[in-house]
């Protein structure tokens, strides 16, 4: 496990809101892809924290994310559609972080997905 700390109150809101009754890889992904897609309310403005080979954001960045990425190619890691360039690029929800005026519940959300993947969780 990561050195992040375990945080009782996130742990719990996962475990009842995002991973229920989830009990495969698939599951889980779905439940996450789900928890989000209800929780965050679009569009909202992020910076980029951290660096992905897969994703042409570098840290800094500060990009509009529009909505979830199709459910489809969320089974691995949740993704969410930013305006760059053109509209409709895919990035990694966990290279992003809330900034400016984000309504609370789309931030608990992203700060939940961090958290996860932070800790080292997986589907």
């Amino acid at each position: 496990m990561s050195g992040m700390p375990e945080d009782v109150e996130r742990e719990r809101r996962i475990e009842d809101e995002a991973v229920v009754d989830a009990y495969g890889e698939e599951e889980r992904a779905l439940g996450w892809y789900y928890y989000l897609e209800s929780q965050l309310r679009f569009p909202f403005v992020a910076t980029c924290a951290e660096h992905r080979i897969t994703s042409p954001l570098q840290v800094g960045d500060e990009v509009e994310v529009t909505g979830m990425a199709d459910e489809a190619v969320c089974e691995h890691d949740m993704l969410v559609l930013i305006r760059w360039e053109r509209p409709g690029l895919a990035v990694p929800l966990a290279q992003l972080f809330p900034v400016g005026r984000v309504d609370e519940a789309s931030r608990q959300a992203v700060e939940d997905w961090l958290y996860w993947v932070a800790r080292g969780y997986e589907f």
